[in-house]
């Protein structure tokens, strides 16, 4: 008790004192997520509505490969990337592997589905007279689907902010394209895992304590965005 209690003082007191290495990994954390769960809304969402309001052939097709996406491990994940972008890959060429825009790669493909099955479920659950009002008014496809968007915002920022909660706390992807590289790539999820196995267990009960007042933060503005 006293070994835990000694490591919780020092970790508070790393986190109030604003520790350079704390800052950075917290930094790089925010950074790498916020950039993927922007780039997985732009094509999350279009994706989403598309299928939550158009009916076509292979849909039902569609919306189980949707599923299993969602479901798909992160190691699983990370495993692909990595066989796509590692020297003798066919990406190779662009060094990618074991820097962020890798562990953006891995957490966009991550959070994408994410926030396409929450659109699906916002557009499916809409009140259906809104297109056929829309078409009669004389609106076009693209301007209806904006119209339908506007009206669903608040369940599709819910899918948004899932998504970020689901890439922010996830290991295997940041390990495995990251490489977790202190002061560059290092995640607080990867130099948790790295500095518990070390014995740092101050430090990494610092970034626990951060990681869950984020995880806190989302929790809390998912319930009031699934209230609105």
């Amino acid at each position: 008790m006293n070994f835990f209690g000694e490591s919780l003082g020092t970790a508070l007191a790393l986190i109030i004192n604003l520790d350079g290495e704390v800052v950075r990994t917290v930094w790089t954390s925010l950074y790498v997520s916020i950039c993927a769960i922007v780039v997985a809304s732009i094509l999350g969402i279009p994706v989403g509505m598309t299928i939550g309001i158009y009916r076509f052939k292979g849909r039902r097709l569609v919306l189980t490969g949707l599923n299993t996406l969602m479901a798909l491990p992160t190691v699983v994940i990370g495993l692909i990337v990595y066989g796509l972008i590692s020297r003798q890959a066919p990406f190779g060429q662009f060094g990618l592997l074991f820097t962020p825009a890798a562990m953006m790669i891995g957490q966009i493909i991550l959070a994408t589905p994410i926030v396409a099955h929450y659109t699906v479920s916002a557009a499916c659950g809409a009140d259906a007279r809104i297109l056929p009002t829309l078409r009669t008014l004389g609106a076009g496809p693209l301007e209806s689907a904006w119209q339908m968007l506007r009206e669903v915002r608040f369940v599709v920022l819910a899918g948004v902010v899932a998504g970020f909660g689901r890439i922010i706390a996830e290991v295997g992807v940041a390990m495995m394209l990251g490489g977790n590289i202190r002061g560059y790539t290092r995640t607080m999820t990867t130099a948790i895992a790295l500095e518990t196995g070390k014995g740092e267990f101050s430090f990494a009960l610092a970034l626990g304590l951060v990681l869950m007042c984020v995880a806190l933060g989302i929790n809390l503005f998912l319930n009031l965005l699934q209230q609105r």
